[in-house]
């Protein structure tokens, strides 16, 4: 099977994560072209990566015969880049959030629906090696009914620039502590309601640091379910901490990463399983996207999916500017 082409739009940190999952996947695709706002970062990313590099984004679409764009571009700098590559039919992984607002989300998705191409959001998580496991047992009805989620998303860092503006970012509950938002969403479904606050608590004196850096939020669900949401940029410097506590009727899992968890069963005698891989979930979202292209099968994370957890998010942001539970629909 030939391999399919890629170009990535964007050359920073996380975009050279994509590249790496791309080569470790030669037999399933690679990388042909790049194109970002820097033309000579573009060039420098192109040389150590490999593809050609292109000045422009709409020259690259149009020369390059890409089977699939990859989005990895900062929060901000998204603009019609869905609508541009679905135009032509080719098949997209963009970088989380999708979008900074809620309407641009949806135009999104509506182009890339109506092209009928495929779609994959960066959700990375739901591809790591002790989510699936969960997963696998939750359908074969093993866990039971899933009751309490409760997850957190803690670092200390200054990040880019950008990062540090709301306006650019979104700040850390819709840039960062999304990837929580969404496995939320993965495991228990849609909530009827949320209740957030957030503050700007920990870098009140930096410069053009507007980013909430304090964050809670409380999900309801009409069935008496819970979700309970945290972020803050005040922990330990140089630590990335992603947690994830889930309470099913019969299973308990303790989740340290994606790839790493202990499930406890709570119902009869008590016995524990012990997750710990290492999984590239880049390649796996990659490769799964990949199946799809080939299958005619949907992506396990397709757009429409990306665009509903962002508007959770901002339902989040807006529950904490009017101080009050909003409702989800």
């Amino acid at each position: 099977m030939t391999p399919l082409r890629i170009g990535i739009l964007g050359a920073g940190g996380i975009a050279a994560r994509h590249a790496a999952a791309i080569a470790a996947h030669p037999e399933a695709a690679t990388l042909v072209a790049c194109c970002g706002r820097d033309p000579d970062k573009a060039g420098a990313f192109a040389a150590q990566h490999g593809g050609r590099a292109y000045a422009g984004r709409e020259r690259m679409l149009d020369e390059a015969e890409l089977d699939i764009l990859i989005v990895a571009l900062p929060p901000f700098a998204h603009s019609d880049e869905v609508e541009s590559a679905a135009s032509r039919g080719i098949h997209l992984l963009l970088e989380k959030p999708i979008a900074l607002d809620g309407d641009h989300a949806d135009r999104m998705v509506a182009a890339a629906e109506a092209a009928g191409i495929k779609t994959q959001v960066g959700f990375m998580g739901r591809f790591g090696a002790a989510v699936e496991r969960w997963t696998e047992l939750a359908a074969a009805g093993e866990t039971g009914r899933p009751g309490l989620y409760s997850a957190r998303f803690h670092c200390n860092a200054l990040h880019a620039p950008w990062w540090r503006e709301r306006q650019k970012s979104g700040g850390q509950m819709v840039e960062q502590l999304i990837h929580m938002i969404d496995l939320a969403r993965y495991v228990l479904g849609d909530p009827a309601t949320v209740y957030a606050r957030t503050a700007t608590f920990f870098h009140g004196g930096v410069e053009r640091y507007d980013s909430d850096d304090l964050s809670a939020m409380l999900l309801g669900y009409d069935d008496g379910r819970v979700a309970l949401l945290n972020a803050t940029n005040g922990a330990v410097p140089g630590r990335w901490e992603k947690e994830i506590h889930l309470v099913a009727e019969r299973l308990t899992g303790h989740f340290t990463d994606w790839n790493t968890a202990t499930l406890t069963r709570s119902e009869g005698e008590p016995a524990a399983e012990r997750i710990a891989e290492t999984r590239d979930v880049f390649a796996a979202q990659l490769l799964d996207l990949v199946d799809a292209i080939h299958s005619g099968g949907p992506a396990r994370t397709p757009i429409r999916d990306g665009a509903r957890s962002l508007h959770l998010a901002l339902a989040a942001l807006r529950s904490a500017e009017e101080r009050r539970e909003v409702h989800f629909d």
